[in-house]
Order: structure tokens, then sequence, then C-alpha cells
């Protein structure tokens, strides 16, 4: 019998709890003996199938001898990495999809469970369900990873849906988010983009080799994104998304941030809808690979966290591929980066003509809105400085 714990019992503990229940059969014949879980941490008890199980001191949990796997389910930074760096010194696995925890704190987390020789495995932390970490780390491994750009937030992508399908307003397309339990009471860390921020990182991270830090990334949400945006962008075979990209720039630098974009309508990411989050890794040798499905939720990310449960027990003894370097030198700045640009003005043609020269007029009503050619962020910036913006969003080619 292999014996596990639970750190919280929120959204995600529930979900692995119910998916080690609910799947005993397969998982005991996949790992030979059957998979338990011998205690929940926390913080006050509550009626539940699990409350048996239930405990307030970690502890018990630390000093166990037969827990030999942690899955931590608490989220931020503090007490998850006070827990997690206990864990991984008692020489207990620990999986987590704790994504702001692994962007932050992930190489140092990752060094002790090496000197520990245990495994410290995030696969959940950045597509949920989707499998995403693995692939990179591993069936990719003989690549030279370009780039990595993606639709991270499902909650985010489901506004922008509703907006394009049924015409609502960012501010009623968001209360119906929270109505169906998509956005939470306060949507900050979805609508500004903080949740794909912290993905990206994390992406960025295993896809170059070095530490990005999140507080240096450039992020931009979706609640500055007009209906009238929207609309212009589909009329002209766009459709508007918010994208987590991390890009190895020509120098051999690396750069990384989150945006919205207008993505033509024939590229696949366009075709991504509702919750449905997708990722695309390009590298040297495969060109571009893309990974589909949904980006969170109980059981998908319980899913991947108890598959990294099982890999933690099934590696001998430890994946050796897993980590990055603490040094974060060779991060660019994405203005840096050049790409066309979607500006939306209140002016004439002729004022983006004298600031831009040559663009491609996607409308012209009182307002003007119109493509750069492929200019840098900064010139981009800067050329724009004598008209009367409105909006601006970058194009993926």
């Amino acid at each position: 019998m292999i014996q596990i714990a639970i750190l919280g019992f929120g959204t995600v503990g529930t979900g692995v709890a119910k998916v080690v229940a609910e799947n005993a059969r397969q998982i005991e014949r996949k790992l030979g003996e059957p998979l338990q879980v011998k205690a929940i941490l926390v913080r006050s008890f509550k009626d539940s199938p699990f409350r048996q199980l239930m405990t307030d001191d970690f502890q018990r949990i630390e000093e166990d001898g037969a827990i030999r796997v942690v899955v931590e389910a608490i989220g931020g930074v503090e007490a998850a990495y006070d827990y997690t760096k206990r864990a991984l010194s008692a020489g207990k696995h620990v999986v987590t999809a704790n994504k702001q925890l692994v962007a932050e704190r992930g190489w140092e987390l990752l060094a002790l469970a090496r000197r520990k020789n245990v495994n410290y495995l995030f696969e959940a932390s950045v597509g949920g369900g989707i499998p995403i970490l693995h692939p990179l780390t591993q069936c990719m491994a003989a690549n030279r990873i370009d780039e990595v750009y993606g639709i991270l937030n499902g909650t985010t992508n489901y506004i922008l849906t509703r907006m394009v399908r049924t015409g609502a307003f960012f501010s009623d397309a968001l209360r119906e988010a929270q109505a169906k339990g998509y956005a939470e009471a306060d949507p900050t860390a979805d609508v500004e983009g903080l949740d794909a921020g912290r993905k990206i990182c994390i992406l960025a991270d295993l896809a170059f080799g070095h530490q990005v830090d999140p507080d240096g990334v450039p992020i931009e949400g979706i609640s500055r994104i007009s209906l009238r945006d929207v609309k212009v962008a589909q009329r002209a075979g766009y459709r508007v998304k918010l994208l987590g990209r991390a890009v190895r720039m020509p120098g051999g630098g690396r750069t990384a941030y989150v945006a919205p974009h207008l993505i033509p309508e024939d590229n696949p990411l366009a075709g991504v809808e509702d919750v449905f989050n997708a990722v695309v890794l390009r590298g040297n040798a495969t060109g571009e690979v893309m990974f589909y499905g949904r980006g969170a939720g109980e059981l998908p990310t319980a899913s991947a966290c108890v598959a990294d449960v099982m890999e933690a027990l099934q590696a001998s003894p430890r994946r050796e591929e897993i980590g990055w370097s603490p040094d974060s030198a060779g991060f660019e700045d994405p203005l840096d980066l050049q790409t066309r640009y979607y500006f939306r003005i209140e002016g004439s043609l002729a004022d983006a003509a004298m600031a831009f020269g040559q663009v491609e007029v996607l409308s012209e009503d009182g307002e003007t809105a119109f493509l750069t050619d492929p200019i840098t962020g900064r010139d981009a910036q800067r050329q724009s400085r004598s008209l009367n913006v409105l909006s601006c969003m970058r194009v993926l080619a």
C-alpha cells in the first residue's frame, strides 16, 4: 500500500482525493500496488466523505514515514513554500498545481529535491489537465525550443468568446463567467493576466533553462479591450485572444510577456474557445506542435496531479531533466520583438499614414482601425505618440 497526503482541500485537493478513490483499480494496475490518501491537511474541519482523514497538524504528515508523496494544493506562496520545503527535506516527493510558487521559487525547490534525491513535479501548474511540461522536457528534448506561446487562461478565453459570439460587453461577459463558476468573485488574477504570466514564466524556465523573474515580465490583461475592437477584428478575419509568449531572441537572449493579440482566423489558436486552453511549442526540428484541452477545473487538474504522483513513485530515483538555472541574466525587453500592431485611433487614415507610412486599413467610420507593417514595440510606441490612440494590440503572425 502506497500512502500519500494532500495539503489543502479546496478544488484541487478535493479532486485529487476523488481521482485516487474513483480510479483506484487503474492506478493500482499501473503502480503494482494500491494508492491511498492517508491524511488531508485542512485549516478547519468540514463534512466530507474524507472527513476521517483530515488533520490540522502538518507535523504528523511530515514525520509519518509511511507517507511517500505530498500533494500541495494550498495555493499562494508563504505556507505552501514552508510545507513544501519541510516535506522535501523529510525525503518525501512533492506534487503541486501551484503556479505562483513554481514561478517564484521553483528553481530553489527543485534544487532541494535533487539534494534529497526526491521529485518535485508540477505538470498541473500550467495546463491543468493538458499535458505540456512532460512533452516539453521529454518528448521535445532533442529540439532547441525557440518559442512557446498560447492561450493560458480559460476565464479570459471564455469572456472573449462571449464577446465574439453574443456581442456582450466585457463587464457582462465577466458577470456571466462568474455566474458559471469560471471566474472568482475577485477576477483580477485572471482578467489582468497575472495567472497567464505565472504560467508563461514556468514554460520559459523549462524551455530556455534559466529563471524568468515574474516581476520582470510585462503583463497586460483584457479588462481594457472594447467590444468595438473585437468586432473590428472579427470583420477583418481575426480573433482577439490573450496570449502568453516566451521567445528566444536572435542574439541568444530570451523574453516573455502576456498581452492581447489579434490572431488570423485560419490559425488553429483562433478556434480555441470558451474555457479551453492551447499551448504551442516551436522547436527547431519539429516546427510547431500544439497541445489543447481544459486548462483548469477540479478533475482535469487533479488528473495531472495524480499522474505526477504516479510518476514520482515510478521514477528511479527521480527525473533528472526537470530543472533550470537560477541565473536570470539574458532576459530582454519584449519591446525589442518585431511584429505587426493593431491600432484604433481617433483620427483619419492620413493621420495613420503620417505616423506609420503604409498601413492596412480595417475600419474607417469616424475612427480609424489599421495594422502596421512589422515593427518593434519601441517603434510602435514612438511613432504613435502623435496620434490619439484608443486601443493598441499586437498581431500574431
